[in-house]
């Protein structure tokens, strides 16, 4: 199997990619296509479903065409998305009933406080892990169903399907005949205990949700079927499924329990491996499914900022400050310091450790001689300290001190950002050669399934490091500036998280 290659479908927030990797994890082959971003209303994020779905179908095409011209045996696919978005569709005709919510949508604000202040909240934690938030699946199928005529009693009757990103590319792949997820994205919804690793019948009658219109859950590295012939020339096996953050975290080989990885994307969202010790956070952390293989859990803690390079697409398509992303970093680097100027980029709320849906971006500091580059390296330097934040959280959380931490992510490449990051965190900060590793966690996963690889064990040999970034900030200069942040996010904070972290 020496030329064996498994293409990875890596669905995102703003793009679909698919890339096509050797059993080596190195990429032979990427094809990406960006795709619309719908605003309907202040704080609604949403896409068209067949947006998503054409774009991953072109990025195939596109990867497997470049693959045949090398003469590259793709053996099967493995498959990532953005977590949490919800979507509801027709089973007969597989049409969608309407655009997919995405993760970063708040419009279920409202409910999830009414829920709260009725006390739910500690059954919802203990069942899932999770907080009582907009972010996840559960409030989003609930507005679905309510927005949908006779949605309820049309799901209780198995005549509709809901799933998120990879549940309907798995349906749509295979021509309808498989309507499935894996542990990782099932415990992104709100409604799967993920003790028991079984959807929650107390959380489905709390949302008013039909048990008939979930999907199966598989492990992460299953048999998830082929692809419909019609769409490739050929039925392709499909391997292993895995939400984006805990397949970048496979594609890190953070397989020992203290391993920590923090990926830099549309969000930034930072796993902490515990291993199959089910893990408490008392510090408004996440604790989440990082894998199931061959029917033993994995499990990890979880901080998610919701805008992380979003921010820096901001600066880009909003203000128009850039023409590339990669532009960023020039600007960042023409300043000695950020010369007092914070931008708290809660533009869909704060996410972890804060928890606040209602918080709103805001830049502080400006003066009348801030120009652009003060306004990018603040948006540069924001992400940092979310990070921080987390880091902190899990600190307190675990007892732990550590000694590095992988990153992956578009946002990688960005040597001025991340040499930035080891100084506020004052930790290593390991850059490794293939940062795409969200598509590289779907590889391995489809790969252990096709037999490229036994175990997990065969996998960490693979993981090499392209650079280290070592702290080199004096500790009342970090100081200074987490105390900027730290008073520019209680001015824009709404609950009573003010203390944090």
């Amino acid at each position: 199997m020496s030329n064996a290659h498994i293409m990875a479908i890596d669905q995102g927030t703003t793009s679909s990619r698919a890339m096509i990797f050797d059993a080596r994890g190195r990429c032979a082959v990427l094809a990406q296509q960006e795709f619309r971003q719908i605003y309907p209303h202040d704080g609604w994020v949403e896409h068209d479903p067949e947006d998503i779905w054409s774009s991953v179908v072109s990025v195939c095409r596109e990867a497997l065409a470049q693959a045949a011209e090398r003469g590259l045996d793709i053996v099967g696919i493995g498959i990532t998305n953005q977590r949490e978005t919800t979507l509801l569709w027709d089973r007969d005709s597989g049409r969608p009933l309407g655009n997919a919510i995405v993760w970063q949508d708040r419009r279920t604000a409202a409910l999830c406080a009414r829920l709260k202040e009725e006390g739910h909240e500690p059954l919802i934690r203990e069942r899932t892990g999770l907080l009582l938030d907009p972010y996840f699946s559960a409030t989003k199928l609930h507005w679905l169903l309510s927005q949908t005529s006779g949605g309820r009693e049309r799901a209780a009757r198995g005549e509709l399907a809901f799933g998120t990103v990879d549940s309907f590319l798995l349906w749509r792949l295979t021509g309808g005949r498989l309507h499935a997820t894996d542990a990782t994205n099932a415990a992104r919804t709100m409604l799967f205990d993920i003790r028991r690793q079984q959807w929650d019948d107390d959380l489905l009658a709390l949302f008013d949700i039909p048990a008939a219109v979930l999907p199966d859950v598989f492990d992460c590295s299953a048999d998830y079927g082929a692809t419909d012939p019609t769409l490739f020339g050929r039925a392709i096996p499909i391997g292993g499924v895995a939400g984006d953050q805990q397949a970048a975290a496979i594609g890190q080989a953070c397989f020992e329990p203290g391993m920590i990885k923090s990926t830099y994307g549309t969000g930034c969202f930072v796993l902490l491996n515990t291993g199959e010790q089910l893990s408490r956070s008392q510090n408004r952390l996440l604790t989440t499914v990082a894998y199931r293989i061959a029917g033993r859990t994995s499990y990890a803690l979880e901080g998610s900022i919701f805008v992380a390079g979003a921010a820096i697409q901001w600066i880009r398509d909003g203000l128009k400050f850039i023409e590339s992303a990669a532009d960023i970093e020039g600007l960042a680097k023409r300043l000695d310091s950020n010369r007092g100027v914070y931008l708290v980029p809660a533009f869909t709320g704060l996410g972890a450790p804060y928890w606040d849906p209602d918080a709103r971006g805001a830049i502080f500091g400006l003066m009348r001689d801030t120009g652009i580059p003060e306004i990018a390296r603040a948006a540069l330097e924001a992400v940092a300290y979310q990070t921080h934040d987390l880091m902190t959280a899990m600190q307190r959380d675990t007892g732990s001190v550590y000694t590095t931490l992988r990153i992956d992510g578009g946002m990688a490449a960005n040597s001025w950002f991340l040499q930035f990051l080891a100084n506020i965190l004052n930790l290593p900060v390991e850059r490794p050669v293939v940062t795409e590793t969200t598509a590289l966690g779907a590889a391995y996963l489809a790969g252990m399934q096709l037999g490229l690889y036994r175990t997990f064990e065969d996998i960490p040999a693979h993981w090499q490091r392209d650079a280290l970034f070592q702290p080199a900030m004096e500790p009342e200069a970090r100081c200074d500036l987490l105390t900027g942040w730290k008073n520019a996010v209680a001015r824009v904070v709404t609950n009573a998280t003010k203390d944090l972290p």
